[in-house]
């Protein structure tokens, strides 16, 4: 789990507008952040079976996140993807 201090840098990044806390692209980019935090969390808790199967669920939420904002807007697609670092379609 983020700490809302840390949660709030990754909305400022991702966001839209002002009110933005909720888009695809945000989702994203927290999803990210929760993601390469359990990463590291695995890497010296090999055998944390429940803590694996959680991850592998948020990659796959944030594959479905993505390809609906590669269907919906592919600027905003390519500019998340840019920050995250991940392969453009």
């Amino acid at each position: 789990m983020l700490k809302a201090k840390e949660k709030a840098k990754v909305i400022d990044k991702f966001k839209v507008n002002d009110k933005d806390t909720g888009s695809a692209a945000v989702q994203v980019g927290i999803l990210s952040e929760e993601i390469n935090r359990l990463g590291e969390h695995l890497k010296t808790h090999r055998k944390d079976k429940h803590s694996r199967r959680g991850l592998l669920q948020m990659v796959a939420k944030r594959k479905t996140l993505l390809s609906y904002l590669a269907r919906q807007n592919q600027e905003t697609y390519a500019e998340v993807a840019k920050k995250l670092g991940l392969k453009v379609k």
